[in-house]
């Protein structure tokens, strides 16, 4: 029974020692608002399983073809880098980011607002890293309910992911010629 106690029992104890640890911006870690995007992403897990076990005619393939794992990673490297870092995407970010200076061709760097809930989804918002898990969520549901829309997404994505890399080079061969 000393879950019940007063001052929040062990979660209570855990809460307050993990929370005790500071962000880079020396705040609180924003747990309320972490809760709420692990929430947020079972209740879209369950919703995607959901639409492919409604959706679905035959079995779940044994498992997934290793061509389009290859055009399925490629597509969420690009979309995540996209969504995370991308300067046209910024007004997406902009309520729960503040911007912090520019990171390379089109790219910006930006910083999570305050409160609980911004700052946790200002976190996802511009990390590329946390945003490839719900983006291959999404492209692995996609292939499940509409595998032909979501290839010629994706094969749209990894396009312009090797459009990327060549103009990189490019860059990079006028620099060491000029």
């Amino acid at each position: 029974m000393g879950h019940t106690r007063r001052d929040g029992g062990r979660l209570g104890r855990i809460r307050r020692s993990y929370e005790q640890g500071a962000d880079e911006a020396g705040g609180e870690r924003p747990l309320v608002g972490y809760v709420a995007l692990l929430g947020g992403y079972a209740a879209l897990a369950a919703t995607a399983a959901g639409a492919v076990a409604l959706t679905r005619r035959r079995p779940l393939p044994r498992r997934p073809a290793p061509a389009d794992l290859a055009l399925l990673a490629v597509a969420t490297f690009r979309t995540s880098r996209l969504l995370a870092k991308d300067a046209v995407t910024s007004p997406l970010r902009a309520p729960f980011t503040t911007y912090q200076e520019p990171a390379g061709p089109g790219e910006v760097t930006e910083a999570p607002r305050p409160g609980p809930v911004r700052h946790a989804v200002g976190e996802l918002l511009i990390c590329p890293f946390c945003l490839t898990q719900w983006v291959a969520t999404a492209g692995v549901a996609g292939l499940l309910v509409a595998p032909t829309a979501t290839r010629w997404l994706a094969g749209g994505m990894t396009v312009v992911s090797a459009a990327d890399v060549l103009q990189l080079a490019y860059a990079k061969l006028q620099q060491a010629a000029g």
